[in-house]
């Protein structure tokens, strides 16, 4: 055991060993080209001396800092924080760490983090707040720096996703087949693809069938429990009032359930409520929502592997992830 002052070195290391120091520092990563007798040898001294790398010499060397930067609007929402769970556990797994900063989808805090992470000198980067029309993006394209996009997609950019178009159909369909014809939309924010695509899904089955959503019935905010609790509000002064309402964020649901509790109404009986993501809350509800499941473990960990995968030069495609109705209380369909 290394008793002196001074941390041991890769140097010490290698002398211990007998080896170059090179040969010190391959043993000590990935061990190629190296005989695992040398490796074990070597793993076994750096052990006894008690060595540890240092991560700022190993990125002058290499020009890696073994760091993945991820912006999200906000790492208090639920979703996004059970994506970067996955995100997380996969950069882990292949030796990454990573660096979260949070943007508030405000576009000049996006170029401040980014910025930010630049001068972290990032290996990649996973952005969970990119925008339908992103003047960002192709200015990180031009850096060469390998990115991809998580939960909201851009078009022309890797990205890996809900299938969110398809989500919004499953919500119509359940709600048409539980014999809803008016029903209202809480759209969520409309430069994301979350918000556009599920509402968009959503009214063109409606359309289909026959029934489609007037624009009134529509209504923006955001993606949050105020802004759910807000359009609701809105939704219920239509005369007729909808009988059911689409929220495309589980939270935004919990919003309209509680605006229909204020204003006497029962949730599931009287007006039936859809979300969408299915977070762990939305089944232990007073009244358990249906939603949408969004895959969001698995989108975080396959958002990271494309990631690494296009820094290795591996060609890789975006991927929509197949989305799963539940069906709760809350739409009526467990009331007979």
């Amino acid at each position: 055991m290394n008793t002196s002052r001074r941390p041991a070195t890769l140097a010490d290391v290698a002398t211990a060993a007998g080896v170059h120091p090179s040969t010190a520092s391959r043993a000590l990563g990935a061990g190629t080209g190296i005989s695992p007798r040398t490796v074990e040898r070597v793993r076994a001294v750096a052990g006894d001396l008690g060595y540890r790398p240092d991560p700022a010499a190993s990125s002058l060397r290499t020009r890696r800092s073994g760091l993945i930067g991820v912006l999200v609007p906000r790492l208090t929402d639920i979703v996004l924080a059970t994506i970067y769970e996955g995100l997380d556990a996969a950069a882990a797994e292949a030796g990454y760490q990573t660096f979260v900063a949070n943007t508030s989808d405000d576009p000049e805090v996006r170029r401040r983090r980014l910025r930010a992470l630049l001068d972290r000198r990032v290996d990649g980067l996973v952005l969970g707040d990119a925008r339908l029309d992103d003047d960002l993006l192709p200015e990180i394209a031009a850096r060469g720096l390998p990115y991809v996009l998580v939960s909201r997609r851009s078009r022309g950019h890797l990205s890996v996703t809900t299938d969110d178009l398809a989500g919004g159909r499953l919500a119509a369909r359940h709600l048409l087949e539980l014999g809803h014809r008016r029903v209202g939309v809480v759209a969520g924010q409309p430069f994301s693809s979350t918000g556009v695509e599920r509402t968009q899904g959503f009214r063109e089955e409606f359309a289909a069938a026959g029934h489609p959503v007037p624009d009134d019935l529509v209504v923006t905010g955001r993606y949050d429990v105020p802004g759910g609790h807000a359009a609701a509000l809105r939704l219920l002064r239509a005369d007729p009032r909808p009988t059911a309402v689409f929220a495309v964020n589980d939270f935004n649901a919990i919003g309209v359930m509680g605006a229909l509790r204020e204003n006497g109404l029962r949730v599931g009986s009287d007006v039936a409520v859809v979300g969408y993501n299915d977070v762990s809350i939305a089944a232990e509800l007073p009244v358990p929502l249906t939603t949408v499941r969004s895959p969001m473990v698995e989108m975080g960990r396959q958002g990271m592997a494309r990631l690494l995968a296009r820094a290795a030069g591996t060609p890789v495609r975006s991927v929509r992830l197949r989305p799963e109705l539940v069906a709760r209380e809350s739409s009526g369909a467990a009331l007979g």
